[in-house]
């Protein structure tokens, strides 16, 4: 019963990880954007991230071979989440508001329920009911919180592609030949999805020149680098191998209500009733997920382990 507390009161710190830090970045990717091409900082950000904690793991003495196939399965992970699931959003929110985008991310724990039908799970009735209730409070959320006039159909159709990417990204990491070691896994997926990402700023004529980098946008960028990659993606590869992915997305719902206190209490931006009675619906549809979706361990039999790569992100 201990042990199970203790992995309960995990799960649970690492979720309040993701979803202070995650939607605290909302706002550092706005700063960051401001001079420099998003492309190439964001893929400066997990590349950077990436040797910080490779570095980390040589000096604790950390082991970061891998097999070809887990180091093939690892940038695969990395491009779906990071360079299509990330990087993509910070493009597109160049071209919609900011509320629009969370809106649209916010559709990924719906589209998790829906490959986990489509792949013939047994998926709970109250996590069903709960996806759409949580949909239906981020829209009160986000929608008053700025109008459109923004919104373009190539940003609308980027952010729908990176949300898909996420989505998917997500799900079949459960299915992938991943190395055992999480923050090894986190390591390739970093490096792979960062590359990828410089690589198509370079393709796309992005270039980054001395002036883009002010003292604001630096300090962003190295909040992303430590907050958002260092300990936010790392805290979602270890939930993704101990918790039901239907509870890890639920940061999806989250982010957007956290990064809109942040704009209150940072930038001035009003609440509104409807924002408020939004909120109070997603912390109601996030306590309905993690309660139905946390599966108490089954009993493990010595002579046939399981497989860690059949777990991992």
């Amino acid at each position: 019963m201990v042990v199970v507390n203790r992995d309960r009161w995990r799960i649970w710190a690492a979720l309040a990880t993701i979803y202070v830090v995650w939607g605290s970045t909302y706002l550092a990717i706005k700063i960051t954007v401001r001079t420099q091409p998003p492309l190439y900082s964001g893929g400066a950000r997990f590349i950077t991230a990436g040797l910080i904690l490779a570095a980390v793991l040589v000096l604790a003495r950390r082991s970061l071979r891998v097999s070809g196939r887990e180091l093939l399965s690892a940038l695969f992970l990395g491009v779906m989440l990071l360079t299509f699931g990330v990087g993509v959003v910070t493009v597109a929110e160049t071209r919609i508001d900011s509320s629009v985008a969370a809106m649209i991310a916010g559709s990924v724990p719906l589209q998790v329920v829906i490959w986990r039908t489509l792949a013939r799970e047994v998926v709970a009735h109250a996590t069903l009911l709960a996806a759409a209730i949580g949909l239906v409070g981020l829209g009160l959320i986000v929608i008053p919180s700025g109008s459109s006039s923004g919104s373009t159909a190539v940003g609308l159709a980027l952010m729908l592609g990176a949300s898909m990417s996420w989505s998917t990204g997500s799900f079949v990491s459960r299915r992938l030949a991943l190395p055992a070691d999480p923050f090894v896994a986190t390591v390739y997926e970093m490096l792979g999805g960062g590359l990828a990402l410089l690589l198509v700023g370079f393709l796309a004529g992005e270039r980054l020149h001395r002036s883009d980098v002010t003292t604001p946008t630096l300090l962003a960028w190295l909040y992303l680098v430590v907050a958002g990659s260092l300990v936010g993606f790392t805290a979602y590869a270890w939930l993704l191998r101990q918790a039901p992915i239907s509870q890890v997305v639920t940061h999806q719902y989250v982010n957007p209500l956290v990064a809109i206190t942040l704009g209150a209490l940072l930038l001035g931006e009003r609440l509104t009733m409807a924002t408020l009675v939004g909120a109070a619906i997603v912390v109601g549809a996030v306590f309905v997920t993690v309660r139905h979706e946390t599966r108490p361990p089954s009993p493990r039999l010595d002579v046939e382990p399981s497989t860690p790569a059949a777990e991992t992100t």
